[in-house]
């Protein structure tokens, strides 16, 4: 049976974690995705960053399909909107903490050491820390 995403679980958890510990939570997002509305003047090499935090924001929705808020850029309001599938990594800004994420919709893991799997071993999962 194919499961959910858990990409929006773990973006709201760890959303969570770092506001809890009194950190700054930064969205690191693919700008090159479709449907992705941020402004264009702020895109670096395809990606943007964006202070999430609760003091930098308002409306904030971490949805299970995008996040969606209003920031204000150069005194101007804007409304934010980034697929989840957009979504690279959430970290906090004083210490870089935080979670990325693969284009295959986890957490980035891979740490194989065998180059060659052999097709009847079952893949073992793996989970690393990023820092």
């Amino acid at each position: 049976m194919q499961m959910t995403s858990s990409r929006p679980y773990l973006v709201r958890a760890m959303y969570q974690w770092i506001t809890d510990n009194g950190m700054t939570p930064h969205l690191l997002a693919d700008a090159t995705v479709d449907a992705v509305q941020v402004p264009t003047e702020h895109i670096q090499n395809g990606k943007i960053i964006l202070n999430i935090a609760p003091m930098a924001i308002s409306n904030l929705i971490l949805g299970d399909r995008d996040i969606t808020f209003s920031a204000r850029f150069s005194g101007k309001s804007s409304g934010i909107d980034i697929p989840i599938e957009a979504v690279l990594a959430i970290y906090a800004k004083e210490n870089g903490q935080g979670m990325m994420f693969s284009e295959d919709d986890g957490a980035v893991s891979s740490d194989d050491d065998d180059p060659e799997p052999d097709p009847d071993k079952p893949k073992r999962p793996s989970l690393r820390v990023v820092k």
